[in-house]
């Protein structure tokens, strides 16, 4: 990476964002939180490479061990997430049907997600959490009816999604997932923000999950049956896009639901969600305290 990732994190109980080296994070809550109390308001400000290019001439405040990593963006307005976006995905629900003329989509809350290294929560309620690697889109520029020309103009950065999943509580109900995608703590965002900088970038990102070191999801952004561009320029048609807004892009087949038994998540494996260009994004599995 030219540039260090932007990431948001605690340490002692207080909310920091910083610059990710290999040496240790570069703390610039005390040099920009006047302007920017947040990465959300960085993002709006279009500061997030201003951010990076002062942490690279600065030396690191804190040891990487020493934080507790947070989901990137703090309280954003929408997190919407699209389902059934890799060829291989649409072919698993074996129906019969083409690749969709649509794209599927649900919202999910940020309570749901935890950040980089905490773990999933797998609830009371249910044994089958799933994981789903996603690639993140984070909009930078607000916009509604966007064109696909100029929709690429509309990002600040890209991260990383475990998009976990309740699957028998996703079919609960006769036409929606909400219940599935929503309980708390079961999904992840991050580690860090990587900022956008080119088409070329994001193109043909390759993404892959492993669950204790093995192999699960591997496929490239490239083969997305709906691009980024159409997504911004879909959505952007029936709600207008706010900076700190998170696209969650959709999941390559592999899923633990997929497989003839199930394997769900259980407490103490370890998940792995990577992509070239943006990073690892890991989380282990407790379960919800009784």
């Amino acid at each position: 990476m030219t540039s260090p990732p932007l990431a948001t994190y605690s340490i002692g109980g207080v909310t920091h964002y910083g610059a990710v080296t290999d040496a240790g994070i570069v703390d610039l809550s005390p040099r920009f939180g006047k302007d920017y109390p947040t990465l959300r308001e960085a993002i709006a400000a279009g500061a997030l490479m201003k951010l990076a290019d002062d942490a690279a001439r600065r030396s690191p405040d804190h040891a990487l061990d020493a934080i507790a990593w947070q989901p990137p963006i703090p309280a954003p307005e929408k997190i919407i997430c699209i389902g059934v976006n890799y060829p291989d995905r649409n072919a698993e629900y074996k129906d019969g049907q083409d690749a969709p003329k649509y794209p599927s989509m649900f919202m999910r809350t940020p309570r749901s997600f935890v950040g980089h290294n905490a773990p999933l929560v797998r609830p009371r309620a249910s044994p089958q959490l799933d994981y789903e690697g996603e690639l993140v889109i984070v909009i930078g520029k607000a916009g509604r009816h966007i064109k696909e020309s100029a929709a690429l103009d509309h990002i600040a950065a890209i991260t990383l999604c475990n998009e976990g999943t309740i699957r028998d509580w996703v079919r609960h109900a006769k036409f929606n997932v909400t219940q599935g995608k929503n309980f708390d703590s079961t999904g992840s965002l991050g580690p860090w923000l990587v900022p956008y900088t080119n088409e070329a970038q994001i193109a043909d990102i390759h993404l892959t999950t492993k669950v204790n070191g093995e192999p699960r999801q591997d496929d490239r952004t490239g083969r997305l049956i709906f691009g980024f561009r159409y997504l911004l320029s879909y959505i952007s048609t029936f709600t207008t896009l706010v900076p700190g807004d998170v696209i969650v892009t959709g999941t390559p087949t592999g899923a633990g639901a997929r497989f003839d038994p199930p394997r769900y998540l259980k407490p103490g494996d370890v998940i792995e969600v990577e992509a070239e260009g943006v990073g690892v994004l890991r989380n282990g599995v407790v379960d919800e305290a009784q």
